[in-house]
């Protein structure tokens, strides 16, 4: 029997496995949402099984689905590996990528990012520029870095090869006790006099007091601490509150730890991008760094839309 299935279809299922909606799904695949929807069906006129089953949490697979899935990861991983072996021999592989962030609870999804960036690519040395940085982009003009994964460089990014990674909710993260935690969502004003727990960055660089705060003339104390478990350590000790993102809060509320409410009628939103120089944009390593980066995201971490 022959076999309608190419790589393209295979690319789909892992879009749709990694983007639980069908339209966020051919967002990726650069289809409209009907031409991915003709081509499900297509196959399972030609199997004769439904793939997918459409529920309230999106589409999941059935067992033909996850059977054709299975196929899809271990074929697509072969054809990246075997284009991979076709760079090195061109002599396009080696050299080093440095990495700065400016977001710090991207500690918690980097790890499987760089294992998976370490086996795909070892031959190249990745490492991590430790430390904070008032102006990480700085660090790319100085040489001292090959990548930034933080905000949207702005007009900075000009004059560098900027790749769009995913936006993410910022959620205020309280105290159980406190008196805002029985809030659906939190306005400016519910910040007045309160104690923000910060990472030790410049105020321009915090969405919740750039975006919210400032233009809305709040007054705040602010602390900072520089890890992630410190400042909700200090949240649920009563010291404060802070505002992360939602995956770095995710597991916290679920065991009651904290509170997490939304801010503002539509929420904060912000968004991470991946900035490096001109010249390493286009680079075999570099994009697969960015490719790895979203495919990691898209799979690990629930509430972000990949951009």
């Amino acid at each position: 029997m022959s076999s309608p299935l190419e790589l393209r279809h295979l690319r789909s299922f892992i879009a749709i496995a990694e983007s639980r909606t069908l339209a966020a799904a051919a967002e990726r695949v650069h289809l409209t949402q009907s031409a991915l929807s003709h081509q499900i069906r297509a196959l399972e006129a030609h199997y004769g099984l439904a793939l997918f089953e459409r529920t309230r949490g999106g589409l999941k697979f059935t067992a033909a689905g996850d059977r054709l899935l299975a196929l899809a990861r271990e074929q697509l991983r072969a054809v990246d590996d075997a284009e991979r072996d076709l760079l090195r021999m061109k002599g396009a592989a080696g050299g080093s990528l440095r990495i700065v962030l400016e977001c710090h609870t991207c500690f918690d999804w980097l790890m499987p990012v760089m294992d998976e960036f370490r086996r795909r690519w070892p031959e190249v040395e990745l490492d991590l520029v430790a430390g904070f940085h008032a102006d990480p982009l700085g660090l790319l003009d100085e040489g001292r870095a090959d990548v930034v994964i933080g905000s949207a460089p702005g007009a900075r990014g000009k004059t560098l090869a900027v790749r769009p990674l995913f936006r993410f909710e910022i959620l205020a993260v309280l105290p159980n006790e406190h008196r805002l935690a029985r809030r659906k969502r939190l306005a400016a004003a519910d910040f007045a006099g309160e104690t923000l727990i910060t990472y030790p960055v410049p105020e321009a660089r915090i969405d919740l007091i750039r975006e919210v705060l400032a233009p809305a003339g709040i007054g705040f104390e602010r602390r900072t601490a520089e890890l992630t478990v410190a400042i909700l350590q200090l949240v649920a000790s009563r010291r404060g509150i802070a505002a992360l993102p939602n995956w770095g809060v995710e597991n916290y509320v679920s065991h009651d730890y904290v509170t997490a409410r939304p801010i503002g009628a539509r929420g904060l939103w912000s968004e991470l991008h991946a900035a490096m120089p001109a010249a390493l944009g286009g680079t075999a390593h570099a994009e697969d760094f960015v490719a790895i980066v979203r495919d990691t995201c898209a799979a690990r971490l629930a509430g972000i839309e990949l951009l």
